[in-house]
Parts: C-alpha cells; sequence; structure tokens
C-alpha cells in the first residue's frame, strides 16, 4: 500500500508540474535571493499602473480616477488628478500609464481609462505642469470596453505608442480586425496611424488577444502577459502583423481541434503557459547589478497565484530558462511591478482595500 501511495503522489506531482509549465520542456531551477521588503504606502484602492518616473517619484493610478505621485524616501503621496468621466464597472476604471520617454521637454503622461454608460475605453494624453495635470488630448476612442477583460497596459517604444486591449467578453472581436478589441494597437505618440502598421489606416499591431495586461520592451522584443480562460495563462513575443489564436486557439496549438486554426493563420505559440491559471499582469524587465540573481528576467506581477514571479531569460532572450516565485500569498494580489534606475523594485496589490505599494531591496 505505501509503494503504490508513493508512485500515487510522485504522478500526481509530475502532472502538475507538467500543466504549470512550457509545453516543450521543463523550466530549471533558479538561485534563492534574500530581499527585504518596506511597504511604501499602504490604503490604497485599486492601483493599476506605477511607473518609476524621471523625476524619481513613483506615479500611479488608482482604477477609481485618480493618478499621483509617492516620494520613495518619505512615503509621501501627492495628487495630481482625479478624472472625474472615470467610471468604474468590475474590472474597468483608470488602468494604464505611462510617461513620455524625454519627460524634461514633453511632459506627458499617456493614460487609458473606461468610462460612459455605453461603456467604452479611450486613451488621453495629459500634460504635467506645476504638479497637476492638465490640457487633455484624446488620442484613441471609442475602444470596446466591458466588466471584464480590458487589458489596457501602455508603452511607448520610440515614436510609437503601444495599446493592449482585451476582448472586452465579446470572442468574435479578437479575430475582427475591423476592431480594435482583443488587440495589441500601434499608434504615434500624436494619435495618428502610422504608415507602417501591417493594416493601412488602422491601429492594430496583432489580433487573436484574450486579455493582454502586461507589455514591456527587451531590446527589440516586445513581450506581453495574456490571462486565458480556465486555462493557458500566457507570456507572448509580440510581431508585427500576427495572430496569437483566442478564441480559437488556448495555449499552444497543441490540441487536433486547434492545428488546422494555428497552421492556416500563422498562429505565434507562447514561450510559457500555466495551467491551472495564476492570471498574469504587469511586467518589467530587470538588467541591474544591484540584485544579480534577477539580472536579464522578465518580473511578472500575478493576480491569482498572489506572488512576483521571476522568469529568466536566455541570453538571446528568446526562450524563457527557469522561473521562481517570490511573495507566495505574502501581500495578496499584485497588479503592476517597476524598478528604480538603481535598480529596486516595485510592485503594488491589487486586493480592493487597504492596497499597498511595496518596495523590494537587496
Amino acid at each position: 500500500m505505501k509503494t503504490i501511495l508513493f508512485f500515487l503522489l510522485i504522478a500526481v506531482s509530475c502532472f502538475s508540474c507538467k500543466k504549470s509549465s512550457s509545453e516543450n520542456e521543463e523550466t530549471a531551477n533558479l538561485p534563492d535571493v534574500e530581499l527585504k521588503t518596506n511597504v511604501l504606502v499602504a490604503n490604497l484602492s485599486n492601483p493599476w499602473e506605477i511607473v518609476y518616473g524621471p523625476d524619481n517619484f513613483i506615479w500611479f493610478t488608482e482604477k477609481s480616477g485618480k493618478i499621483s505621485r509617492l516620494n520613495p524616501q518619505t512615503g509621501t503621496v501627492s495628487p495630481l488628478l482625479t478624472i472625474s468621466e472615470v467610471r468604474v464597472n468590475g474590472e474597468g476604471g483608470l488602468l494604464g500609464m505611462v510617461l513620455h520617454p524625454d519627460f524634461a521637454v514633453n511632459p506627458y503622461v499617456y493614460v487609458v481609462y473606461d468610462y460612459g454608460t455605453t461603456y467604452k475605453a479611450k486613451v488621453v494624453r495629459f500634460t504635467y505642469a506645476s504638479g497637476t495635470l492638465g490640457n487633455p488630448q484624446v488620442l484613441l476612442d471609442q475602444i470596446p470596453a466591458a466588466s471584464i477583460h480590458n487589458g489596457s497596459r501602455l508603452l511607448i517604444n520610440g515614436d510609437k505608442l503601444f495599446i493592449s486591449t482585451g476582448d472586452a467578453s465579446d470572442t468574435l472581436t479578437p479575430q475582427n480586425n475591423s476592431s480594435i478589441s482583443g488587440k495589441i494597437l500601434r499608434i504615434n505618440l500624436d494619435g495618428t496611424i502610422p504608415a507602417d502598421n501591417p493594416i493601412p489606416n488602422s491601429p492594430v499591431w496583432t489580433s487573436g488577444h484574450r486579455n493582454p495586461q502586461g507589455l514591456v520592451l527587451v531590446g527589440n522584443k516586445l513581450f506581453s502577459s495574456e490571462h486565458g480562460p480556465d486555462s493557458d495563462d500566457e507570456i507572448n513575443i509580440i510581431q508585427k502583423g500576427r495572430n496569437y489564436g483566442w478564441p480559437n486557439v488556448k495555449g499552444f496549438c497543441n490540441e487536433t481541434n486547434e492545428q488546422a486554426f494555428c497552421t492556416q493563420n500563422n498562429i505565434v505559440e507562447p514561450l510559457i503557459n500555466w495551467t491551472p491559471t495564476i492570471a498574469p499582469s504587469g511586467l518589467t524587465y530587470y538588467n541591474s547589478n544591484y540584485i544579480p540573481q534577477f539580472k536579464n528576467s522578465l518580473l511578472l506581477a500575478v493576480l491569482k497565484g498572489s506572488k512576483l514571479m521571476q522568469l529568466k531569460l536566455d541570453d538571446t532572450q528568446s526562450k524563457i530558462m527557469g522561473t521562481k516565485d517570490f511573495y507566495v500569498n505574502g501581500f495578496g494580489r499584485l497588479r503592476a511591478v517597476c524598478q528604480s534606475p538603481e535598480g529596486k523594485i516595485y510592485i503594488c496589490t491589487s486586493n480592493g482595500s487597504n492596497d499597498k505599494i511595496i518596495e523590494i531591496t537587496k
């Protein structure tokens, strides 16, 4: 009986291990690292984005419509703006934010939020001056929104703005390129459509997404994290004009009813997937010597799995070589992650009450 029980335990362990990693190969174990945490601010309500600004302050959004700055040295929070037209509806509200890369010359703050009785999302650029945000300029409007699956992470690469959009609870839209739902979008920083986008006069950059909530640039590669349904959360490398499969494909092209669609539609498979799902959200790329064990890794904020995850990349940043979990159930749901130029890491929780921004140091 003991022998049978022993082999059953091994079988269950191996089954779980395979379902929570890549379909291609198991990821390697990573070394332990001792880290310190310091809660910089508490009593927030659903912070959604945190950005380490050029002023050495942490800029952050809260879903209700607030944009603020946090002094990481003192813990002092300075409110900048509350956007009155933001409408919170389930997962919707004020979501992603990014600062112009040349902020001293162009003090622009880009945000995406949901609003209105018909419930749509829009991307708006504000100008920062004298401790406040003003002069709103709408860059993109009428993005489908819903109580779930709004995506809404922003990233700037050069003079282009990338926007992730979820399927807004409509699985007909991700494979329909006349819709900007279930996509990664790409526009110029003034809201116009780049001439080299894959579809003329369209902001669509890639299609077939369910709910991508993380975007980060590593060299010339754009990575995204994406929520699956009841299986197959993903990390993807985003390639111009490509199709990522949803809703016809979940995770890898490994099921009989998926394979023909994958072949016909040139589907990009993920680098890694997770079943059971973990609900991956914000991403950043860590390449600092401050915490050497994290160098050349993606850091992933995880909601359902309630942890920070290290995803170690290979030398070409094309494969995930290993993963490691930190703070499992330590702070609850984690929504976003960023780092300072020095290499300190910052995470924000997404528990709905008494949410925090936490500094991680060595």
